[in-house]
């Protein structure tokens, strides 16, 4: 039986260098923006420590992608399509689920709790972390989905497929 964790690790793991090789590498090779999520991560930390203490801002990015993102596609986004469109393909909901995770980090943190301008102010930033973000999804969701991981609310556990 595989352990759900590795899968959940290597899943964002992957999902999270997919995201920074696109937006940090390829986006600005092909002549747009470059995502800076360092910036929004140390920005947030200022506003709500007041500090951002050397590393801890690479550790927030790292962390929430490697973890808290996968884990809001296996625990909220994937268990809400099933129960609600149980047809609707995985794939589908790896995208909607990358505009959410793009609304949240764009709207929520970098507006509501960094205080920069909604979306970045719909500058060439926003597009590419908007693609940036459903390639993230959509790679964390694809380990996810091969390796059989599901989480079950009734039994609030996780399960991999033997």
């Amino acid at each position: 039986m595989k352990h759900p964790i590795f899968t959940i690790l290597g899943a964002g793991a992957l999902a999270t260098v997919a995201f920074d090789a696109f937006g940090q590498g390829l986006s600005p090779l092909l002549g747009y923006a470059k995502l800076a999520p360092v910036g929004l991560a140390s920005q947030t930390l200022k506003q709500v420590f007041g500090a951002s203490p050397s590393g801890a801002a690479y550790l927030l990015h790292t962390l929430t992608g490697v973890v808290f993102y996968t884990l809001g596609y296996l625990i909220i986004a994937r268990p809400v399509q099933r129960a609600v469109l149980p047809n609707l393909p995985w794939a589908v909901t790896a995208v909607v689920y990358g505009v959410a995770l793009w609304v949240f980090a764009l709207y929520i943190m970098a507006h509501l709790v960094a205080g920069m301008p909604a979306f970045l102010g719909f500058t060439g930033i926003t597009w590419v972390a908007l693609w940036g973000h459903i390639l993230f999804a959509a790679v964390a969701a694809w380990v996810i989905e091969a390796h059989g991981i599901s989480f079950e609310p009734a039994q609030r556990r996780v399960t991999a497929a033997a």
